[in-house]
């Protein structure tokens, strides 16, 4: 799975973060060496499952040290992610003025995220069915792919970091919150994805086998 997203995200990204658990961060460390010729790649140990936000928090050396302009985030289980969708997430993060955060969302029956939106279009709740939230029979998620000002990055994140409340079911720092703290402030964008198998993540063997048919029969747009 990293070495495919590596592979999609390679024209877009120069550098790159893994945040591991400690039983496999020297498996992941050793496989990405030979990426190393085409990416600066990082690998950070998170010790405790405190929750996404916190693990994205441990990349904050990597973002420091390089000082990159946009600072993109992917859950490493979302192998279906276009190029087309990719190129889409860059060119929202070059409009003048830039967004503090862009996204690409999708429609979906019986959603597992869905962003609630004000009557001006903005984001302003997240609702998360681990959390055990009430959720509509039809949704808008995100297809865990993110994009974020490196201002947006340095302090906004960690400015929602100090105040964040941990998820009611999960006991978790989820970062998804974030999105309507975030909007609340700044601009935030959303883009449509290419194709709502994007949002596949791999979490059972059922899921790995429907990626595997998709990702052998697709045309790439």
């Amino acid at each position: 799975m990293l070495d495919h997203l590596f592979d999609v995200c390679r024209p877009f990204v120069e550098a790159a973060a893994v945040i591991a658990h400690p039983s496999f961060s020297r498996a992941i460390a050793e496989h990405v060496e030979p990426w190393r010729r085409q990416l600066s790649v990082d690998v950070f140990e998170q010790a405790r499952p405190t929750g996404m936000l916190d693990a994205i928090l441990l990349a904050q050396p990597a973002i420091s040290a390089g000082r990159a302009d946009v600072v993109w985030i992917v859950w490493c289980d979302q192998v279906g992610l276009l190029p087309a969708t990719l190129a889409r997430l860059a060119a929202a993060m070059e409009a003048e003025p830039p967004p503090a955060l862009a996204f690409p969302t999708v429609w979906r029956t019986e959603p597992y995220i869905h962003f609630d939106r004000g009557e001006d279009g903005r984001i302003h709740a997240v609702r998360h069915r681990r959390e055990g939230d009430d959720m509509p029979s039809e949704g808008e998620g995100d297809i865990g792919l993110f994009a974020l000002s490196h201002h947006a990055f340095e302090t906004r994140l960690q400015q929602f970091a100090s105040e964040v409340v941990p998820g009611t079911a999960t006991g978790e720092r989820n970062f998804l919150p974030f999105i309507p703290w975030l909007a609340a402030r700044d601009r935030v964008t959303t883009i449509p994805c290419t194709d709502a198998r994007e949002a596949m993540g791999v979490n059972t063997p059922a899921d790995l086998r429907d990626a595997e048919a998709w990702l052998r029969s697709r045309t790439v747009p």
